[in-house]
């Protein structure tokens, strides 16, 4: 496994990245988003450093096996031997294991550090030499075992925000080893052991450098690949969401947050929603026990309905009924009269279409939206589509959100609905007359094709290779929070 990978792994928990929402502020263990910091709030608890900091212990230096270690070679004199010529090669990280670690947040930087690892090195050597009594060469060579034991491996990051993207710092990066013990194997590998002692110097030093400069290189690569995420992420072909970082990340005592716009946009440049937002401070998941909390602003609802809405992409036309006896004027006869006497038997379409962006709002109870439409109905009249009248309706409707994979979804209810007329061809009719009809209307056809959307839902702060577990949803005015763990799954 290369070295990039376990470290974004880390970092998406570290950072909830993804880098793809934005960043509460703590205060008393509650959350507070302003219009500078975004409208979605990512902040990732104790309990999600603690399963970042086991991924990156487990899988980070497990990237190391095997990890080859540069060549090793000396020139020694000694009694009765001229030039003794030694060389360590091949050597690799057979095994290791990290029996503690810890993750230290602060101002200046959030520190990793492995404690009391132990490492298996395996090597092969060979020595030649002349002596001064036989002027022949002699040689030999083997296998060595390396055992280190007490090594210390420490990075300390910094996670900062430029043009709305994420870019990453090391501050600090190194490797120091404890203990050492060599062991060879083959040849006359007895008579050696101490001259072969005399490696312990650059072997620490290798293990050291290499350990240091292969995480140094797993940062450098993720710094780029976190400053090329993209900053929009299509929910459909028409509309994608604005994941642009707004602040660099804040990092508590025992919690990184971080925040990015979150709105939703059109796939067009030209067309671009921005409202002001400020996210009192209110519910949060403490005592939940949960690895990340994502809270959310009513304003990414009104954002995605106000671009749904000017998009035209909240318009419908009803041809089909599960009574499909209501598309025709005769079932309409004693409802609107003249309608039926004008164009009698003929077939009926609705033509139904929001006429201003939905007015969505986050209360204690869950989430209430308020929808204004125009319903034309137009009659069929041999080829020709003729409207004959537009009704006003001013629907409310309530609802939950869930989590269904790595979406937040919902699903509307019907809970009002007031009709007026607009204008008429066929004569003034009273709305009493049709109320039952478009009530039916709205509750068989209308909703359920407006929850096939929220069905869908759109994409929560989670980067691909992750997957959202045990999420709970909780609301307050303005605002609501997924607490939700995550898993790792390749």
């Amino acid at each position: 496994m290369d070295l990039l990978q376990p470290f974004l792994v880390t970092l998406i928990l570290l950072f909830a990245v993804n880098l793809y929402e934005c960043r509460p502020r703590i205060s008393d263990g509650s959350l507070n988003l302003s219009e500078e910091e975004g409208f979605i709030g990512v902040t990732i608890s104790e309990k999600g450093l603690n399963y970042a900091r086991d991924l990156l212990v487990d899988q980070a230096l497990q990237s190391l096996v095997p990890l080859r270690i540069p060549d090793m070679q000396k020139t020694v004199k000694i009694r009765y031997i001229l030039d003794l010529k030694a060389k360590l090669y091949d050597a690799r990280i057979a095994n290791i294991s990290v029996p503690a670690s810890k993750i230290i947040l602060g101002k200046t930087g959030i520190s990793i550090i492995a404690s009391q690892v132990q490492v298996n090195l395996s090597m092969k050597w060979k020595y030649s030499y002349k002596t001064g009594l036989i002027p022949i060469t002699v040689s030999d060579k083997g296998r060595a075992f390396v055992q280190i034991e007490g090594m210390e491996v420490g990075i300390t990051l910094k996670l900062d925000e430029q043009n709305g993207s994420l870019y990453l710092i090391t501050m600090e990066c190194g490797t120091y080893l404890k203990d050492i013990t060599i062991d060879l194997d083959g040849g006359a590998s007895w008579f050696y052991q101490g001259f072969v002692d005399a490696f312990e110097g650059e072997i620490r030093a290798a293990v050291e450098n290499a350990v240091t400069s292969k995480i140094k290189e797993g940062i450098i690569k993720l710094d780029s690949l976190l400053q090329n995420l993209p900053k929009e992420i299509g929910v459909d072909g028409n509309v994608a969401m604005n994941f642009t970082v707004m602040q660099a990340p804040d990092v508590g005592p025992k919690s990184i947050s971080i925040g990015v716009e979150g709105l939703f946009v059109t796939m067009t440049p030209d067309f671009r929603v921005h409202r002001l937002s400020n996210l009192q401070p209110g519910i949060s998941c403490s005592g939940s026990s949960k690895m990340l909390e994502i809270a959310l602003s009513d304003t990414v609802l009104n954002s995605a309905a106000e671009v749904y809405t000017n998009e035209g992409l909240l318009n419908w036309l009803v041809d089909k009924l599960p009574e499909q006896s209501l598309l025709n004027t005769a079932s309409w006869r004693f409802i609107i009269p003249k309608l039926y006497k004008m164009y009698p038997n003929d077939d009926m379409k609705l033509n139904i279409s929001v006429s201003s962006p939905p007015i969505i709002t986050i209360t204690s109870e869950g989430v209430e939206a308020v929808v204004i439409a125009d319903m034309i109905i137009d009659v069929m009249d041999g080829d020709d589509t003729i409207p004959v009248a537009c009704v006003s309706m001013t629907i409310s409707a309530n609802g939950l959100m869930d989590v269904s994979g790595n979406n937040i979804i919902g699903a509307a209810n019907l809970q009002n609905l007031s009709l007026k007329l607009k204008w008429s061809n066929v004569g003034d009719f009273h709305m009493r007359f049709i109320q039952a009809v478009v009530q039916t209307l709205v509750k068989d056809v209308l909703l359920p094709l407006i929850n096939v959307q929220l069905k869908k839902g759109f994409p929560l702060p989670i980067i691909r290779n992750f997957r959202v577990q045990n999420a709970d949803v909780i609301y307050d005015e303005s605002q609501l929070v997924v607490c939700t763990d995550v898993q790792y799954a390749i």
